[in-house]
């Protein structure tokens, strides 16, 4: 398996709970034994980002990440609830307790990392930037003269405004799409999986800049702090469906074959 991420805080955390320091264990045991008493997990994802997540005519959302959530918490015993949350908000969310994971193609920074734990990644993609094919846009060097759509709260929101590009802010890819189709905006920053799939079964013309240097983005599950029992749960859930073949399975339903 590519991109094996290494939980040093949450070994930290374990192997102080084996020596007896039990204040963070205890909390860490509290939070997992409540999911257990409940038999719930409760997921959060935005439910605007296909065919990761999204709601389908019948009003259930669906995609890639509600099926990995759902097979991880079949395989710890646990019914899931998926929550829908608006995605600029989504970890205040996790942070206030209104979920107990975030499993919405949450890419992993340094900066998240301040503040969550992640399990994974469970798949990996690269920053991107769409256009449309007569916008005569070709090079990375043209964008500080048009306008990009991003959507609120992601890292390539943040990224653009490092760049000092001129954007605009939307809820998410099916708002961007629409955007860059009405020629609203000039081109769009998104992760690539995710926007190749979702133009082309729209039957979209676009053009990917292929200058664009970017490094591999790893998406994780996203969890409070605190929680290595919680963590390795997971953890163990993901890997045991990668080995087994049931996470290629989801995959190819989804995103056509293999993400990781």
């Amino acid at each position: 398996m590519t991109m094996r991420r290494t939980f040093m805080k949450t070994v930290a955390t374990m192997a102080i709970a084996t020596m007896g320091l039990g204040v963070a264990s205890m909390a860490a045991a509290e939070e997992l034994d409540t999911i257990r008493e409940a038999g719930v997990i409760r997921i959060a994802m935005s439910g605007a980002y296909p065919p990761f997540n999204f709601v389908n005519d019948q009003n259930e959302v669906v995609g890639f990440d509600p099926a990995i959530g759902t097979e991880i918490a079949r395989r710890m015993g646990l019914e899931v609830e998926i929550v829908t949350t608006a995605w600029d908000g989504i970890i205040a969310g996790l942070l206030t307790n209104r979920y107990d994971a975030i499993v919405g193609s949450m890419s992993i920074t340094p900066e998240r990392d301040e503040v969550l734990d992640f399990v994974g990644p469970y798949y990996t993609t690269k920053r991107a930037i769409f256009t449309l094919p007569d916008s005569g846009i070709t090079s990375v060097s043209q964008l500080d003269d048009v306008t990009l759509g991003v959507t609120l709260g992601e890292t390539h929101e943040e990224w653009a405004r490092d760049q000092g590009y001129t954007i605009r802010t939307y809820r998410g890819l099916p708002e961007l799409i629409l955007e860059l189709q009405n020629e609203r905006v000039d081109a769009i920053v998104n992760d690539s999986i995710a926007a190749i799939l979702a133009m082309g079964e729209r039957d979209i013309e676009y053009v990917m800049l292929d200058d664009l240097e970017t490094d591999v983005i790893g998406a994780g599950i996203a969890i409070r702090e605190g929680n290595p029992m919680l963590a390795a749960e997971m953890q163990a859930a993901l890997d045991e469906m990668m080995e087994d073949g049931t996470y290629l399975e989801i995959a190819e339903e989804w995103v056509g074959g293999d993400i990781r």
